[in-house]
């Protein structure tokens, strides 16, 4: 009778075992806590409702727990302030209040990834062409709330065209 030797087996399995931990903990990625002042959760509940990316979500929760008040250029002079958050992906526009409440924002992001609604929205109307870019507009103010629409240009061969949609797909 021949003998199984399985001592190579039972090593390549540990390897592959301690390689798919390694690999599976590598995974974990820890955010750095943002505590967002109760004066700006109506900005953050005005524009978190559709999905986003996690660079546009991040950047948003850091203007939100924005404090004007304990900033270099805070003075007691000045009714309101207007600060630049940005990141490659885009830029926030923020003005506060010197109580720091936010009071409005202009926002801009190019090239994220864009909610299943608009995505399924273009690929139905416009089958056979790609999307090239798309620009990601918001405006939001405290009474008004949140204004927002995507810019796609999308590309069939040679041929380009530029179409505008509101968060939910519908094409303005």
């Amino acid at each position: 009778m021949k003998r199984l030797n399985i001592l190579p087996l039972l090593a390549s399995l540990a390897l592959f075992l301690v390689g798919f931990v390694n690999l599976a903990t590598a995974q974990d990625v820890k955010l750095p806590e943002i505590r967002v002042t109760a004066v700006n959760y109506k900005y953050l509940s005005a524009l978190d409702k559709n999905e986003v990316s996690e660079p546009v979500k991040l950047l948003r929760r850091e203007a939100a727990a924005y404090d004007i008040r304990t900033s270099s250029v805070y003075e007691d002079d000045y009714d309101n302030y207007s600060i630049s958050f940005e990141i490659p992906q885009g830029k926030i526009l923020a003005t506060y209040d010197e109580n720091g409440k936010l009071l409005r924002t202009a926002e801009r992001f190019t090239n994220t990834a864009l909610p299943p609604a608009v995505a399924k929205a273009v690929v139905t109307k416009y089958p056979g062409w790609k999307i090239a870019k798309d620009v990601y507009l918001v405006s939001y103010s405290e009474p008004k709330g949140a204004k927002k629409k995507y810019k796609i240009t999308l590309e069939n061969g040679d041929k380009r065209m530029k179409v505008k949609t509101d968060e939910n797909g519908q094409f303005l």
